[in-house]
């Protein structure tokens, strides 16, 4: 019984490691977290990358035993990876490359298996990374072109919105690559909101843009609707499949139908004026709400009930008027 009370309280706190019967004079020990059950000493011997949820590649390789990385993988721009390059230049500290060449050939993991980026794959370049086609193939090609499916989908009154991903309050999402590139595109609300755009505006690869500015726009049978940017920086890929057929980004707005992608100097300065998607599931059940009495003072008390929160809103209720779901949805 003690043993199922201790293993139920070990996933409550979410420790990992190990636990043993103790007495009391043990409460005192620093290493270890001293409990009480059924009148039993219990220490636990928490093992701490139990908590770490993205494990720097330093840990990954062995060169430091804890060390969340708070980067989105972005090497080149992380602050902590400086000053551990600085400190192997130095020869105070092992570099993680070789750390891992230490290890047999099949245990040499390839340094995007090492950031979560794709699934075990060994290196057969000793990680000179500079000179690997798969490296350069993968990090030009393969990552801005291919958009993820969303793993946790909520849905707030027949609208899809994604955990992870971070939104504005224009109605467009962002999502932040392994690697610090940030993927742009249009929420499922807008997209059902407006319907199957006949052409979508997107920018060109090399263009800047500034967030909370018209960065590109849709169009509907001659009606044009402007659509601000989430996030400032510079456009490094556009989605051509989406650009040729607009229909993929109502089918799949958070996967296929992602519309482009950004780099930007300051990742997580970018994204701290926009809503986490916890923040979100409020925000946009206000914004279905706002939609429902547009559409009781058109149609009546039960409209809204009726069947109208369907794929293509303003197909169905024209007379919700263009100009204004694009000024109360998309703020522009």
């Amino acid at each position: 019984m003690a043993e199922k009370m201790i293993k139920n309280q070990k996933k409550r706190f979410g420790y990992g490691g190990s636990y043993r019967r103790g007495s009391r004079e043990d409460l005192g020990e620093k290493s270890e977290i001293g409990a009480v059950f059924g009148g039993q000493v219990w220490m636990f011997t928490p093992e701490k990358t139990a908590d770490v949820k993205n494990p720097c590649i330093w840990m990954q390789a062995g060169v430091v035993t804890h060390k969340d990385c708070n980067n989105f993988y972005d090497c080149n721009t992380c602050k902590y990876d400086l000053g551990m390059k600085k400190q192997v230049e130095r020869n105070n500290q092992i570099s993680w490359q070789d750390a891992m060449r230490k290890r047999p050939g099949k245990e040499r993991t390839c340094r995007h298996s090492l950031t979560r980026r794709i699934e075990n794959r060994i290196c057969g370049l000793n990680y000179n990374c500079s000179k690997c086609d798969f490296d350069q193939f993968f990090e030009d090609v393969w990552t801005p072109k291919t958009g993820n499916i969303p793993f946790d989908m909520q849905q707030v009154k027949g609208f899809d919105i994604p955990m992870e991903y971070f939104f504005h309050n224009g109605h467009t999402w962002a999502r932040i690559e392994s690697g610090g590139c940030i993927r742009i595109g249009l929420d499922d609300f807008a997209l059902k909101l407006f319907g199957r755009a006949d052409t979508l505006d997107l920018p060109l690869t090399g263009k800047e843009l500034d967030k909370n500015t018209v960065g590109w726009g849709l169009r509907r049978n001659g009606n044009p609707a402007d659509i601000l940017s989430p996030v400032g920086g510079v456009i490094v890929e556009v989605n051509s499949k989406v650009r040729e057929n607009p229909e993929i980004a109502n089918e799949s707005p958070y996967g296929d139908g992602w519309l482009f992608m950004v780099r930007t100097p300051d990742v997580k300065k970018t994204f701290k004026h926009l809503m986490t998607s916890a923040q979100s599931l409020d925000w946009l059940n206000n914004e279905i709400h706002t939609l429902e009495e547009m559409i009781e003072a058109l149609s009546g008390p039960s409209a809204s009930d009726g069947g109208y929160l369907q794929k293509d809103i303003y197909g169905t209720l024209p007379d919700l008027g263009w100009d204004n779901l694009t000024k109360t949805f998309l703020k522009t």
